[in-house]
């Protein structure tokens, strides 16, 4: 969704608005930025209420203003120096406030594969790596990241041939990635876990989110990173404070959550798309990790999305008359 798209339909349920990265008219570069401010008065803060699936990375970085960010159901307050990190396939709405503005930074998702050292090739998929999905900066770090962000939107601008002007974009991005990275860093350095322990957990954390729907053992993760369950586990607890299963099945509930409420595949489908050949074996990991069954997940989703429906649609209460 950028400030050069169509404005977005109003909320359709269940099925949830799928935006890949599509820029309108003649625009030549592989990544946008601009203002929420820009977006909203282009859409509609009736539209920015709405869910959205993105097919692209997606950066939100808060200038003024306090807002709470929907993220794959979960409330995500933001202030002034928040970052929001959105990587593909998450779920987000901007929520109902309009009285906030801040930075949005999309890119297609290949954009940094050309960028990237030779040593991190196999590893980078989308360019965000390493970053949690929402922090707020130190006051250090909060106007270098405004200043690299406003110089990134400023070469959008350029007359430079794309080729040139994607060239430097993306190198501009690569550079503003890690500087994201050492100031989240630099602020969890005292709680951060033993180096090689975090590092056999990414590696984990990239191969579940590569075969969560097929892979649900501990073992056949463990086989793959070439060591021990017992060190899996303790490298787990260590980093994430969880232990593989329970990362495992939490992935799991969490894709279930994202079809249940935004598509209109029947349960069957979405349990056989994530391994379970069985529907009463899915149904009863769901209500044990998620605490109710698929059904009445889906129930609740429907009558919460009407209901917003139903807010919007309703006319305004006509101005009380002086006696």
């Amino acid at each position: 969704m950028t400030s050069r798209h169509h404005k977005p339909a109003a909320v359709r349920h269940p099925d949830i608005q799928h935006l890949s990265y599509q820029p309108e008219g003649l625009y030549p570069l592989d990544l946008e930025i601009f203002r929420v401010s820009d977006l909203r008065q282009r859409v509609g803060g009736e539209a920015l209420g709405s869910t959205y699936r993105y097919a692209f990375p997606t950066l939100i970085f808060v200038t003024q203003g306090t807002c709470i960010h929907l993220v794959d159901f979960e409330y995500v307050r933001c202030g002034p120096g928040s970052v929001l990190v959105l990587r593909p396939g998450k779920t987000h709405s901007f929520g109902d406030a309009q009285d906030w503005d801040g930075w949005m930074v999309l890119f297609r998702p290949e954009f940094l594969w050309a960028a990237a050292p030779a040593a991190q090739d196999q590893s980078l998929t989308d360019g965000l790596d390493g970053l949690p999905t929402a922090w707020e900066l130190g006051s250090d770090s909060a106007p270098v990241i405004a200043h690299a962000i406003a110089q990134m939107h400023q070469d959008t601008q350029t007359h430079a041939a794309s080729l040139h002007a994607n060239a430097l974009l993306r190198y501009q991005l690569y550079a503003l990635l890690t500087r994201l990275r050492m100031a989240h860093e630099q602020q969890s350095a005292q709680r951060a876990p033993p180096g090689r322990a975090l590092q056999r957990f990414k590696a984990f954390e990239l191969l579940v989110e590569r075969h969560f729907a097929t892979w649900h053992q501990l073992p056949r993760y463990a086989q793959q990173l070439g060591c021990s369950e017992k060190s899996l586990v303790r490298a787990s607890l260590e980093a994430a404070g969880v232990t593989p299963k329970a990362f495992i099945s939490a992935r799991v509930v969490l894709e279930a959550k994202r079809l249940l409420a935004h598509t209109t595949w029947p349960v069957a489908r979405i349990a056989e798309g994530l391994g379970y050949s069985d529907l009463a074996n899915f149904a009863k990991f769901f209500k044990r990790e998620a605490g109710c069954t698929p059904t009445e997940f889906r129930s609740r989703q429907t009558a919460h999305h009407t209901h917003k429906a139903g807010e919007a649609e309703r006319p305004a209460p006509a101005p009380a008359r002086a006696a």
